[in-house]
This record gives structure tokens, sequence and C-alpha cells, in this order.
């Protein structure tokens, strides 16, 4: 049966899409701007998004497994509560949702409360779910490396508990394999949550370090003060969105992102391989 993957060109969607498609997997996109995609040979494209009724319900027919991700928006659980019950009309019953590490937790970050409201919703609707909780990802250091390169600065405020970033390339795999694992089941599989961290749990002056040794130079950690980083963001993007940026780093450096015991294992057995490390995008964007 039919694969409906949402979210398909994001950072985590486009790596999706492709692993789907060499696993020998029936994928379906849904996309605002199909022009804009380039997608593997047999992939079937949609144009449309969550909102978009029509195009949802289009996108649903003859479908039996979704992969639900909704981006960080004023409207992310709208979209989410709609898509759920698109889905359900239409026969749709296993998923994989992307949500994010301890979003029972940080709930006064909005989308990790959103995230944590969709995984309640997934329960009480009775799907047959696998619940991706992804710590904060490596490629998200884009957003700073120009900081990083030009004024010798790592300005992400992550503080000295600890984060296990995670590559995309990881967490797509993941999600590839939990979708044909409940797309090719026989019946109705129970809910699961999956933590999908990075193999290493680096502190901000630890990051600094890796820099400062890919770079050949010294780079400073910026400290934990999220005032700052939020007033970076808000040049780039909306304020609120820049506030929520900050929410989010302060639960960073109140409690880190720290891995259950066992949770590197689990993904490195899953995957059959060692998972994506800091230092090979370091030095990735360092190239670049």
């Amino acid at each position: 049966m039919t694969i409906l993957v949402t979210g398909a060109t994001g950072r985590v969607g486009r790596h999706l899409v492709d692993q789907l498609a060499t696993r020998g997997a029936a994928v379906r996109v849904l996309t605002r701007d199909p022009a804009k995609a380039t997608f593997p040979a047999g992939v079937e494209v949609v144009k449309g998004d969550l909102l978009d009724l029509d195009a949802l319900r289009a996108a649903f027919s003859g479908v039996r497994t979704l992969f639900l991700l909704n981006a960080v928006t004023g409207d992310e659980f709208t979209q989410a509560i709609i898509a759920l019950n698109v889905a359900r009309e239409a026969g749709v019953e296993r998923v994989v949702y992307l949500s994010v590490f301890e979003a029972d937790r940080a709930v006064n970050v909005p989308h990790f409360a959103v995230k944590y409201g969709a995984e309640r919703m997934l329960e009480a609707m009775g799907f047959s779910a696998t619940i991706l909780r992804p710590t904060y990802f490596i490629d998200n250091e884009v957003m700073v490396k120009e900081v990083i390169l030009n004024h010798g600065v790592y300005p992400m405020p992550i503080g000295g508990k600890g984060m296990a970033m995670v590559d995309s390339r990881d967490i797509a795999e993941v999600a590839a394999i939990e979708l044909i694992r409940r797309d090719r089941a026989p019946g109705k599989l129970p809910i699961e949550r999956i933590n999908v961290v990075g193999p290493e749990t680096l502190t901000g002056q630890q990051v600094a370090a890796i820099w400062s040794e890919v770079l050949g130079h010294s780079v400073a950690y910026g400290g934990d003060d999220p005032s700052g980083f939020e007033a970076s963001m808000a040049t780039f993007m909306p304020k609120w969105t820049a506030y929520e940026m900050r929410l989010m780093a302060e639960r960073y450096v109140t409690d880190g992102m720290i891995p259950e015991a066992g949770d590197a294992e689990r993904l490195t057995a899953m995957l059959g391989r060692p998972l994506h490390g800091y230092r090979e995008t370091a030095t990735a964007l360092a190239r670049a």
C-alpha cells in the first residue's frame, strides 16, 4: 500500500522520501509547490498543504500509512488536528509522527506543547503509531555558521548540561524503517515512542572546542544568556518565532537534551551502522 509523506521537501522529509524509494515503498508526497521539488522516479506528488482539505482528502485516497511532520508555524496544532481527523476518515490508522525530545516536559515551549498534544491525539484516537522524539537537529547549525566562521563565536545558548544533537539523515532512516514496518505489518501494532538522539552529548563549551579544532583557530562559546540569541533570530524570522526559539534555548540550558540509557545503542542496532556525529557536520559546513 501507499505511504503518504508530509513535509517532504524539508531537512528530514527529502531524506525520508529517498530512503523509502530506495527500499521499494510506494510513496506519495503532499507539497505546496511541486515545481520546486525533485523526487525519485515513481514518487507520486499531490499539490496542497495540511489545511487544504480537498488536496488532503485526495492525498489520503488509497493510503494505508502516514508520515506526519508539522512545521513550526502559528497554526501547527490546527494542521495536526485536521490531518489526523482526515486520516481517520480515510481509514488510515498507521502513522509515524515526528514529535520532539521530551515533548511532555518542555510544555512552555509552544511547538513542544503542540507536539505533545498531537501525541495524545494519536493515543486517544486509536492510531497505530510510532512517535519519533528527536533532539536538536545538527543540521540547524547552518543558521549560525556565519557567526562561527566570521566572528569566532558559537552563539547557540545550549548550556552545560549537554545535548545529544541528531543528524536529520538518521531521523529519516529511522522513520523509513518504522513506516515500512507498520505499513507491512499484518495487523495493528501498539503505539511506540523512540528517542532519536546523536552519538555524543555535548555542552556549549565542547561544541565550541570542536569548531576550534575544525577551523584551526579559537572559537568561543557565546554563553547561556538567550537574549542575544533571540535578538539575532528576530532579524530574519517573525518575532514570535524568535521568542519561541529563546524559550527552547532556555530549556536547553536548564535541562539539556540527555538520552536515556540505551537510546543510542537502540538506534545503532536499527540502522546497522554508527550514528552521524557533530564533527562531521561542522567539517562539512566549514568546507562549504
